[in-house]
Formats: structure tokens, C-alpha cells, sequence
């Protein structure tokens, strides 16, 4: 074959190779699916190999590399609840515990077997879970309006349902404080609703015109519970004496939700959500405050951060700090700004964690408490880290 014939071969040969290689760029993706594709990235189990880094996992400040698992993908657990709220990793049973506030159930989550089941059938409408200083459980119950505590022998305790002789409104969010074994929880109205509890007896500030029927399929819950919301406070049990005290009020947080203590157990944030059924005083205004603790209480008050991103005003919900005292924060908002935030102890946001559907709230759990959980309306997400949750659950 003379020259200028092997040239022409060649030439044809390139040509066949870019065509193909061109036909390959062509079908393939420019870049793995996420959040904002279309279509949408696949979270559940049959999803294609994940890539890494995680496309939705965003850093916005050098930092957060440090804090997220460089190979973890975020992977969807489980689906088909219908809200799920107050994840609480039970150590000693080595699960996960979450209630889901619309189908008035509590679900157990087994890592290890990858397996959701049910912890109890009925869960009076529960919210917010922690455990105490001796393991025991403690719930919050829209439904009952009250907060109870699981005793070893697997007997019921009342520790809250009334205040100065009026039935609590739904409580929310729990912790203890490790401090002096003090509980404090949110009792906001969110709860007062069809959808997730019950709504106040007519004349009540969740029914002031007394149209909807507020006791239809709610017996047992109206009957024991209360019957008509009061303004929305932020309560602590006392340790020694179980003393329901008021610590903050409407005015200083309105529309009180998740709850969260600094890992020295000198700061506690506050987040305000929106504004809840019946509510009279100051609406909620999307942010997290921080207060100091002194003697067990919280004291000077100051805005934390005002959840905005890209000129919107993002919807707080649940929270948990890490060992760094970083504070991760689920929170709603427009397609593409759902999901999980994360921010420095001095309220810098470091990155966040984008998610199809809003986060209602999150926790650290695993045998390392380096896995994040977020319930993100019916489905739980878990995500691998490089820092673990710096509270009991």
C-alpha cells in the first residue's frame, strides 16, 4: 500500500473513532443526575451507581470537606410513611426510633437488616423523641397533648400535661439537658390540626368558629387530652421535683420547634418556625435563636442565623449539633434549597445537603453516631460523616 493510500485509511479510521466517540458523549451524561436534573437523580435502591462526590451534597466553605465522608452518597432508607418527625437513635437497642406525626404510629428502624418496622401501632399523633439519662424514652404526643416517659418495666408516665391548669397545645421537640438531667421541650400548636392531632373544642383559638368537628375519629385523644390550646411556651421539667416551668414565652421565641444544646450544654438554640393554628401573639419568623444557660435556663437571647439562602427565607424545623458544635438544621423551601444545613458554631453556613422534599428534623445515630438520618416528609435518608452527634440520641 503506498503512502498517500495509509493515510486515507488512517484518516477513515479517525474519522470512524470520533464519530463514535462523539455518539458516546452524546448519550452520555455531562454530569451525574442530581436534585435539579431531569429527570430527578433516583435515592432508592435500585438507583444507578452513585458518583462521587455526592452532587448534592454542597460545600460552601472549605470546612464542610472535613465534616462529610468524601465516598458517602446520600441514599433514600426507606419510603412510605406519611410525615415522619422526631428521629432518636436508642442505643441500647441499636435502632432507630421516629414517629410518624399523620399516621399517629412509631416506626424502628434496624440498620443492620435495613428493615422498617412498626414500634407502635398507635402513637397518639407522637412528634419528638429523646431518651433520658437512664435510657428511658420520652415522647411528645399532639394528640394527648402531653409528654410522657417509657418506663424500664414498660408502664406509661405522664411527666407534662397541663400548665398553670390549662392542657398544653401539642408538644414538639425534646431534649435533656445533660447539665442537671433537666428535660425542656417546645409547645407550640402545630399539632392542634385534623391532620396531626386534634383541633381545639369549638371556641377554642384552633376553632374559633367551632365549624370543624374536632372529637370525629379522635375519641380516646379528646378524651384525655386537652381540649383547648393556650399560648405556645418553651417548657423545662425540673429533675428532682418534675416542676413544669415556663422558660421561654411566644414574645421571646414564637411558634417554638426544635430544640438543641450546644456539646458544653452552655448554648441552647431555638428555632421558630411558622406561624400555628390559632395563635394570637407574634407569628414565627424562620429563625434560630441562641441563648445562654445559666443555672439550667435559657438567658440573653440573640438571632443564631435567619435561614436565608439566595434571597429566600427558608422554614426551620429540627436540628442536632455535632462534636464541633456545628448545627445541622433540616428546613423547607423552594425546589432546590430543601434539604439539610449546616452551620459553624458562630452561624456561618458551611454546606448543606439537598433533598427533594423539606427536612423535618434529623439525628445522629449508628454504632458511631456518624450516620445522619433525615426525615424528609414520608422517607428517611441517610448519609455517612466525618463528625458524630454530640447528644444523647
Amino acid at each position: 500500500m503506498s503512502l498517500p493510500d495509509r493515510r486515507s485509511v488512517l484518516r477513515g479510521a479517525a474519522a470512524v473513532f470520533l464519530s463514535g466517540a462523539a455518539a458516546r458523549a452524546a448519550t452520555r451524561e455531562p454530569h451525574p443526575a442530581d436534585v435539579m436534573t431531569q429527570p430527578v437523580r433516583d435515592f432508592g435502591p435500585h438507583a444507578p451507581p452513585a458518583f462521587v462526590p455526592d452532587p448534592d451534597i454542597l460545600s460552601l466553605d472549605p470546612s464542610f470537606g472535613d465534616l462529610v465522608f468524601k465516598n458517602g452518597n446520600i441514599e433514600r432508607v426507606w419510603s412510605g410513611g406519611g410525615w415522619l418527625e422526631g428521629p432518636a437513635w436508642i442505643s441500647e437497642g441499636r435502632f432507630l426510633l421516629l414517629s410518624d406525626t399523620v399516621r399517629s404510629a412509631q416506626y424502628r428502624f434496624l440498620p443492620e437488616e435495613n428493615l422498617m418496622t412498626t414500634y407502635r401501632k398507635e402513637s397518639f399523633n407522637s412528634n419528638g423523641n429523646t431518651v433520658d439519662l437512664q435510657g428511658r424514652i420520652l415522647t411528645c404526643e399532639h394528640g394527648l397533648r402531653r409528654v410522657i416517659r417509657w418506663e424500664q418495666d414498660g408502664t406509661c408516665t405522664v411527666l407534662a400535661d397541663k400548665f398553670e391548669g390549662q392542657g398544653l397545645n401539642s408538644p414538639n421537640d425534646i431534649i435533656v439537658n445533660p447539665a442537671d438531667g433537666s428535660i425542656l421541650f417546645s409547645d407550640p400548636a402545630y399539632g392542634d390540626c385534623l391532620a396531626e392531632g386534634h383541633p381545639d373544642a369549638p371556641g377554642g383559638r384552633a376553632n374559633r368558629e367551632g365549624k370543624l368537628r374536632w372529637n370525629i375519629g379522635t375519641e380516646a385523644t379528646t378524651q384525655f387530652g386537652s381540649a383547648k390550646r393556650q399560648a405556645d411556651h418553651t417548657f423545662r421539667i425540673d429533675p428532682q421535683n418534675g416542676q413544669l416551668e415556663s422558660v421561654l414565652t411566644e414574645e421571646q421565641v414564637p411558634g417554638p420547634n426544635g430544640l438543641c444544646l450546644s456539646p458544653d450544654f452552655k448554648t441552647l438554640y431555638v428555632i421558630s418556625t411558622a406561624p400555628d393554628p390559632g395563635l394570637t401573639g407574634p407569628g414565627g419568623d424562620r429563625k434560630i435563636r441562641a441563648f445562654d444557660m445559666v443555672n439550667g435556663r435559657p438567658q440573653n437571647g440573640r438571632v443564631f442565623c435567619d435561614m436565608t439562602l439566595d434571597g429566600q427565607h427558608l422554614v426551620p424545623d429540627g436540628m442536632k449539633a455535632d462534636v464541633f458544635g456545628n448545627l445541622w438544621c433540616g428546613a423547607s423551601g423552594p425546589y432546590g434549597l430543601c434539604g439539610v444545613f449546616c452551620y459553624s458554631p458562630a452561624g456561618k453556613l458551611l454546606g448543606r445537603i439537598r433533598l427533594s422534599h423539606g427536612v423535618s428534623n434529623l439525628t445522629f445515630g449508628g454504632l458511631k453516631r456518624n450516620e445522619l438520618y433525615m426525615c424528609a416528609a414520608g422517607s428517611l435518608y441517610r448519609l455517612m460523616l466525618n463528625t458524630q452527634g454530640a447528644g444523647l440520641c
